[in-house]
């Protein structure tokens, strides 16, 4: 199927087969053509590709799958690559891998020349309902997430599930969390859907992405550089990417970004409850949904300043003060709250003390 499109030039495909890619590369021509991998996507899904394209001439690039290959070091090396390769400003790059891929690819398309086209292939869940949706690029600077990058769209998202079948059930709960976002920021009946998911079936999968992209989109269209309501999908990211760095940083086998969000959304709902409307009943439906599938990641009161540290160099922080998104109820959210940092403290105290002692 064909989403609507909600700019003039971009577009989102859904569909089990190559064909309308390969009627896309074709109509809109370019003078060459690139494709960004990672060290898994290399293996598991380029072949499927080159075996569609088995005439088109397309040059490789790959970096380390992993959130820490989202650098400007890597960054650099693929501009290097870009340049020694002879691409210029009517080139193309195709983005196939999962969320880093994604944000890396199209804030090396996006600044290379500045700018030239780019279309994004996801592979992983995570990527199919978040990452390649909505023109953010970006890579992490410092140890602080999402620290550089640029507001640019793909000319092209298209959706490929097949791909989903070459995931572990791990890395499927990791996009599965932005689901559980999407479903308790729309509305109950969407929190309803998503609970059909059999986490065997990458068939299984094929209404959930698209009832989440068409959430994703919906809110993007209105709001496309973040300035009002588009803020509402950072619910459970600024502690989220904040525990995310804290095990980037102390982990020897780091927690993946969805699993971290997971924990974010978990901490910001007690935050909703004592700063927005949330009742106890929604936050204990919410809490017990991503429990279900989340474990529990153990912080202890000594990684508190830790925390807190990451959040000041949150993107959300306005005159060294962190705005947050919470709910008010399951599909219905403020996206313009201040959060002391008492009030960070306190719940990070109540989800070690409920969870983690």
């Amino acid at each position: 199927m064909e989403l609507r499109s909600y700019t003039q030039h971009y577009h989102i495909i859904i569909e089990q087969q190559f064909d309308t890619l390969k009627e896309w590369i074709d109509e809109h021509k370019h003078s060459s053509y690139f494709v960004l991998v990672d060290s898994n996507t290399a293996i598991h899904c380029l072949p499927k590709l080159l075996e569609r394209f088995d005439e088109m001439d397309f040059e490789i690039l790959e970096m380390e799958a992993g959130e820490s290959s989202k650098s400007l070091d890597t960054a650099q090396t693929l501009w290097h690559q870009l340049m020694e390769k002879g691409a210029d400003r009517d080139s193309l790059l195709i983005n196939l891998g999962g969320g880093v891929v994604c944000d890396m690819g199209g804030f090396v398309a996006s600044t290379f020349k500045r700018g030239i086209d780019f279309i994004h292939i996801p592979t992983s869940l995570l990527a199919m309902v978040d990452a390649a949706i909505g023109g953010k690029t970006g890579v992490n600077f410092e140890q602080y997430k999402n620290q550089i990058g640029t507001f640019e769209h793909a000319k092209l998202v298209y959706v490929f599930p097949p791909f989903l079948e070459t995931l572990p059930v791990r890395h499927l709960k990791n996009g599965y969390a932005e689901v559980i976002k999407h479903a308790v920021l729309d509305r109950p009946k969407h929190l309803d859907e998503i609970r059909k998911v059999n986490w065997n079936d990458w068939r299984s999968f094929q209404d959930i992405i698209t009832i989440s992209i068409i959430f994703k989109t919906k809110v993007i269209q209105s709001d496309f550089e973040e300035s009002g309501s588009r803020k509402q999908l950072n619910f459970g990211h600024t502690i989220g990417h904040a525990i995310e760095s804290l095990s980037l940083k102390r982990d020897k086998e780091p927690i993946l970004h969805g699993e971290a969000i997971a924990i974010g959304m978990v901490i910001e709902t007690f935050l909703s409850k004592k700063l927005a409307k949330l009742d106890g009943e929604d936050a204990k439906i919410i809490i017990s949904e991503i429990l279900n599938h989340f474990e529990i990641y153990n912080l202890k009161p000594d990684t508190i300043p830790n925390i807190l540290e990451y959040i000041v160099h949150d993107k959300k922080v306005k005159e060294g003060v962190p705005y947050f998104a919470l709910l008010d109820q399951i599909g219905e959210a403020d996206w313009n709250i201040k959060v002391s940092e008492d009030n960070i403290r306190e719940v990070l105290d109540q989800y070690i003390a409920n969870y983690c002692s």
